[in-house]
């Protein structure tokens, strides 16, 4: 059995924090500590998980030295360290969203909380839960301070332009082919009955427990729709700055302490909230979100509406852009047209050998100007819906021209000087950091001056 599409790798990872102790000043013998980076401790046995670590993530390992794994792990310590020293602040509450998508990811692989325990060799819940957790806020620490460091790196028109001519003419890059695409949504309507049924089911649920003292945790984890925290009872702790749909935060913090919210709607579908305990600016909640369900009629309807528009576009009736901007119903899109943003690279261009398979599927054989016929599709909470997509733009393979792709080359000319910046934090923060590197370690050739000779 294999999980996949995991951010971390937490067969490999959950042991790294069993020197917690260590860390918080208290005295343990530790067998194999191979470097310390500020309050933060590495094994040689951490060298030997992140081996296995790239190799399962299909990495060849052969030729990477233990020396160069090491002085990867020694710059990550170095980033969770000094986000510290920076006050960089990672709420548990952000933590906690990460932890309970993650385990809501991997219970829907296994099938139950108690197999992901049992498959990560973890005595309990709450021991697995600990150390994901202290995982995932060394990550999101790690993750800051990189953010913070390049965030701070501008480049002028000037820049790119002196990028680009110091690239011998051999040396341009080659940029493959690409397209530009848009596409144009329709979803299903949910009928009234269909929106009644869910709002009935969760006022239910809201009276069991006020009335006759029901579980919500059990509640949560039998029928809520959100995999991000139905194993865990539908538990969140949340502040005022974590990433909630506003309708959901607006409904969390205007209740009491032991109150049940009224059933009421976000984009995800209908929702009930138990305010659990307030701490401060913090909050502990529960929630049970159900989607109501969307018939076979309605889903008819809406291909149906997919095909008409398709046919008003091939009829020049209307334009493609004009069409998205007035009945798609996909927010994101439609006031440009319907024009998709690669979430890669955050423009408008898609590479054809680095497109998603189900997209390049989608569009590869459509020609200019041609409309896709309508494909159904199922969007993050599970619901089906229909699309038409078209090709705006097409680029074939050529090297870098300056006018052409000056949007290319300024990403290459900033990601440049990113690394320059980090190189130049990297020998700072070195200097000032307690770093201490041990046994054979200390003959390895390192690109950083992680032995301050």
């Amino acid at each position: 059995m294999k999980i996949s599409n995991i951010r971390i790798n937490l067969i490999i990872a959950l042991s790294v924090f069993s020197l917690g102790a260590l860390a918080q000043g208290k005295k343990q013998k530790v067998d194999g500590v191979v470097a310390v980076v500020g309050d933060y401790v590495i094994l040689d046995s951490d060298i030997d998980k992140t081996y296995i670590e790239l190799s399962s993530q299909g990495v060849d390992t052969k030729d990477i030295k233990r020396c160069e794994m090491l002085g990867k792990l020694l710059e990550d310590k170095l980033y969770a360290h000094q986000a510290i020293q920076d006050s960089i602040v990672v709420t548990d509450s952000d933590v906690n969203s990460k932890l309970n998508e993650q385990i809501g990811y991997m219970v829907e692989q296994l099938g139950s909380m108690e197999k992901v325990v049992q498959y990560f060799k973890k005595t309990s819940e709450q021991d697995f839960r600990a150390e994901l957790f202290d995982i995932i806020k060394e990550n999101k620490l790690t993750a800051e301070m990189q953010k913070k460091i390049v965030d701070e790196v501008s480049i002028t028109p000037e820049e790119v332009r002196d990028f680009f001519k110091k690239i011998p003419k051999d040396d341009l890059p080659v940029f493959g082919a690409e397209m530009e695409l848009a596409q144009i949504v329709v979803k299903p309507k949910v009928s009234e009955e269909a929106k009644q049924k869910v709002i009935d089911q969760l006022k239910g649920f809201r009276k069991d427990v006020l009335e006759n003292g029901a579980s919500f945790f059990s509640k949560a984890v039998l029928y809520s729709e959100d995999p991000g925290s139905r194993s865990n009872g539908g538990f969140y702790k949340m502040d005022r700055r974590t990433q909630f749909v506003k309708e959901f935060k607006d409904v969390a913090f205007s209740l009491n302490e032991g109150e049940i919210s009224e059933p009421f709607e976000t984009e995800f579908g209908y929702h009930i909230i138990y305010l659990e305990k307030v701490r401060g600016q913090e909050i502990d909640l529960r929630h049970i979100v159900i989607a109501p369900k969307v018939t076979p009629e309605a889903l008819k309807e809406a291909k149906e509406k997919a095909e008409l528009i398709r046919t008003r576009i091939l009829s020049k009736e209307i334009t493609f852009a004009e069409a998205a901007r007035t009945m798609s119903d996909e927010k994101e899109t439609r006031n440009d047209g319907g024009v998709l943003t690669n979430p890669k690279t955050h423009d408008t261009r898609f590479e054809l050998t680095k497109m998603d398979p189900s997209l390049y599927s989608q569009v590869t054989n459509l020609k200019d100007n041609e409309v896709s016929l309508p494909v159904v599709e199922e969007d993050r909470t599970g619901g089906k819906f229909y699309k038409v997509m078209t090709v705006t733009n097409r680029y074939e393979e050529h090297t870098a021209d300056y006018s052409k792709d000056y949007g290319r080359l300024k990403e290459l000319a900033l990601k440049e000087k990113q690394i320059k910046a980090i190189a130049k934090w990297s020998e700072e923060k070195i200097k000032e950091t307690y770093i201490k590197i041990n046994g054979e370690y200390r003959d390895c050739a390192f690109t950083n001056n992680w032995l301050k000779k």
